[in-house]
């Protein structure tokens, strides 16, 4: 770290800013760490540009949701390992709560009309959210749609190109593909030195699911959310694929409008994005599956943000990890891409969800700091106008 100075601020003094930030921060991950900074480095100087910038670098050089990894990395400037830990908590919690309350919710209303009604606007507005996030992913992490970006970056359109056409082919995630693609693009781009130089490679509540659980399916929960949380780079929104292939495809925990439900659960609620998981983890397998699922999504990103902080600065220098990155990330993005695809034609049915969703698309274009939580608000007002109409 580069102050050895006291800081100026307690412990508890960034636990409570955390929290409030997991309760009240809206807007995604980019919305997120831009609060940090404005909130942490420019108004309470309690972090310097400098230590921000190398948290935002590890965590994007680093698999996890990016906000998280940051708040997990700030907390660790001046408090190492305790202050990450009840940073992260701190953050994770509030919208944790949040999302575990909203389960209850919709297992007890889920079948009645209403709820229906109210998801049936919700699920196509989600639709044009992932794809506007796809779209800025992709022009951020590689470059802009245009002949110029192309000719430069045409190995990173390659591999986002394969992660997108085998995701809606085989209509599942690729971790061989990511890794594939990381490993590929480090040895073109940055292969390290050693290559070079030719060296060899208990509580009761009825009725609403809170304890229904199987501890086979906790096994399952653990080992998939684990999985995912390893491979998320950036953006929470990059862990849709993954989740979708799993949840949806491979071991039909979910539905696919209840797959579109839990992600409309993350766009309503603050804090990180990636929370959703405790939501599908809750309809699964109540409360234990959500904090099964919580816990193993989160762990790999609290481990590799703490583990490495120290050496960061070395890390941060070295070119064939971030060409590795670089490639995974390009694949990664591309199955986001085929993700959204894949789920737009299973859940875009009849004229009025494709012109929710293409209204959502346009709103996120040209109405300038529009948030997502009131998309899906008036995307839930006009899925009960609909089904009260017809």
């Amino acid at each position: 770290m580069n102050s050895t100075e006291a800081p100026s601020y307690s412990i508890l003094d960034l636990v409570k800013y955390f929290l409030k930030l997991g309760y009240s921060g809206f807007g995604g991950p980019v919305a997120l760490v831009g609060y940090m900074h404005r909130d942490l480095v420019e108004k309470r100087k309690w972090i310097s540009e400098e230590e921000y910038k190398e948290g935002l670098a590890l965590a994007q050089l680093a698999p996890g949701p990016l906000a998280a990894q940051l708040g997990i990395y700030l907390g660790f400037v001046h408090y190492r390992i305790l202050g990450a830990t009840l940073c992260g908590l701190a953050f994770i919690i509030p919208s944790f709560i949040m999302v575990v309350l909203i389960g209850i919710a919709y297992k007890l209303f889920g079948g009645l009309p209403w709820m229906q009604a109210v998801f049936y606007g919700v699920g196509s507005a989600v639709i044009g959210i992932i794809a506007m996030s796809s779209y800025k992913l992709t022009t951020k992490s590689i470059g802009k749609f245009n002949v110029e970006s192309l000719s430069a970056n045409w190995l990173l359109w390659l591999l986002f190109s394969a992660g997108l056409g085998v995701t809606v082919i085989t209509q599942s995630e690729n971790i061989l593909l990511f890794i594939g693609s990381g490993i590929l693009y480090m040895l073109i781009k940055a292969p390290p030195k050693w290559m070079k130089s030719g060296a060899a490679s208990v509580v009761l509540l009825s009725g609403i699911g809170f304890w229904e659980y199987e501890s086979s399916t906790l096994l399952q929960i653990a080992i998939f959310f684990t999985k995912a949380g390893a491979f998320v780079f950036g953006s929470g929104l990059a862990i849709v694929p993954f989740l979708h292939s799993g949840v949806v495809n491979e071991y039909h925990w979910l539905t696919e409008h209840q797959f579109l439900d839990a992600v409309a659960v993350a766009m309503i609620t603050p804090g990180p994005v990636v929370i959703t998981v405790g939501f599908i983890g809750y309809l699964v397998a109540g409360f234990p599956g959500a904090c099964v699922a919580a816990l193993a999504t989160f762990l790999p990103c609290y481990l590799l943000t703490v583990i490495p902080a120290p050496y960061f600065k070395k890390i941060a220098k070295n070119k064939s990890i971030k060409a590795f990155v670089d490639g995974i990330t390009a694949a990664i993005i591309g199955a986001l891409v085929g993700a959204v695809i894949i789920i737009g034609m299973r859940s875009i049915t009849d004229m009025p969800t494709a012109l929710i969703a293409i209204a959502t698309l346009l709103a996120l274009i040209y109405v300038k700091k529009i948030q997502e939580p009131y998309i899906i608000i008036v995307a839930a007002i006009v899925g009960l106008i609909l089904k009260n109409i017809y």
